[in-house]
């Protein structure tokens, strides 16, 4: 009689291990990659995925839970900022799967092109080293600074070697860098936080970044020891086989094609 009652038992806690096995805590930033990720939850639910999406509203905190094991991975960051992350807080983090490449753009709501910002203009930045420097790198290509030899991405304010117009700046949390747009001369602006703002025509920057910086594509973060889990392997194919997936992407960014790429299929 005792042999049944263990295969039973058994069986439960089998049972309750595959239901475990096949649900996900996926972190992300409102926006599009917030849309994205909830449009595949909803695709992986048929499929007897349970994915639970949770939103932060800075570009730390997704980190802090990730590592904790408070959520099984991250969708809001970009390899240099993983890395960047890595070397400060000691995380050990792995890619498992690329996904937007959003086109960084510079705007103002005061001037119409970069030959209006002014002698002493106001510009916001990003504050966080990675995203700063790629902000950086953008107002060079613009002609506004130049930035000292071999910093890269890696570049902040201290490394500015010729700033003609005297610029000031001011350093500005990312997401929060469409708030402030309309109070300077010129922001660093993320089309996608901009949609979701709704603040402004995010198609009307001054210049863009593009395919060049397909090193910044926002990508799923896991744990390094977790980077072969099937559980997650199986959400990222369908967040990127999923038309679905795709069609709320174009949307997120004002369905335009000169803001984005999908970096998995460039």
């Amino acid at each position: 009689m005792r042999v049944p009652r263990l295969i039973a038992v058994a069986a439960l806690v089998l049972g309750a291990f595959a239901a475990r096995a096949e649900s996900l805590t996926v972190g992300v930033v409102p926006g599009a990659y917030a849309d994205a990720v909830n449009v595949a939850a909803q695709e992986a639910k048929a499929k007897g995925l349970d994915v639970k999406v949770v939103e932060f509203s800075d570009w730390t905190t997704p980190n802090v839970a990730l590592d904790a094991g408070d959520i099984d991975v991250n969708f809001f960051q970009h390899r240099p900022f993983m890395e960047n992350a890595e070397r400060q807080k000691g995380y050990d983090f792995e890619i498992v799967g690329a996904g937007i490449l959003q086109n960084l753009g510079l705007y103002s709501l005061k001037h119409r092109s970069l030959d209006q910002i002014p002698v002493g203009g106001r510009v916001a930045v990003a504050n966080d080293p990675v995203n700063q420097g790629r902000g950086l790198l953008l107002l060079q290509k613009a002609g506004l600074i130049k930035l000292k030899d071999g910093v890269g991405f890696l570049g902040t304010l201290d490394d500015i070697a010729e700033n003609p117009r005297k610029l000031k700046f001011t350093e500005v949390e990312g997401p929060q860098l469409v708030r402030i747009t309309g109070d300077v001369d010129l922001a660093q602006g993320y089309p996608h936080f901009i949609v979701a703002a709704k603040a402004f025509d995010p198609k009307s920057g001054l210049i863009y970044s593009g395919i060049e910086d397909k090193l910044f594509a926002v990508s799923f973060v896991t744990k390094a020891k977790r980077k072969d889990d099937p559980t997650i392997a199986k959400f990222v194919a369908l967040f990127q086989k999923s038309e679905a997936v795709k069609a709320q992407i174009h949307k997120s960014f004002a369905d335009s094609d000169k803001l984005y790429l999908l970096a998995w299929l460039n």
